[in-house]
């Protein structure tokens, strides 16, 4: 579980619980970060060998890392992603918050579907679609 900072070390899977604020500077993570109900998570220049995955989440900020697996996003808060390079997709689905997808590369799908706000950014490199509300970012 991560609450507070952490700066360059090496973990294994890592978990945002419940109402906690997790903030994450140069980590490398061996597998997947989990994002739990009403969590922050700030991550710069991490770099996680899984997903990056948050439901019911608070706040989500993925920059300037390296995602092995997904960033997946579903019925949270806001979000900012930028300047990272994901080996398969960025999703987000159904959030209330402020999403923002800005100078990633992607080499999967970019998709955002049924969120109450629609995403703003742009400059994605995506190798498969760009989807939905995320069609011209």
């Amino acid at each position: 579980a991560c609450r507070g900072t952490l700066g360059k070390i090496t973990v294994d899977n890592l978990r945002g619980p419940q109402g906690a604020t997790c903030i994450l500077n140069g980590t490398k993570v061996k597998g997947t970060i989990t994002v739990q109900r009403k969590a922050t998570l700030r991550a710069t220049g991490v770099r996680v060998v899984g997903n990056v995955q948050a439901e019911n989440h608070k706040h989500v900020e993925v920059r300037t890392s390296r995602i092995g697996g997904s960033i997946q996003v579903v019925q949270g808060g806001s979000s900012t992603v930028t300047g990272n390079t994901v080996t398969l997709d960025i999703q987000y689905f159904e959030n209330r918050g402020a999403i923002v997808v800005s100078t990633n590369r992607v080499n999967g799908n970019l998709q955002c579907k049924e969120n109450t706000k629609k995403p703003t950014g742009g400059g994605n490199k995506v190798g498969g679609n760009k989807e939905d509300q995320c069609k011209r970012l």
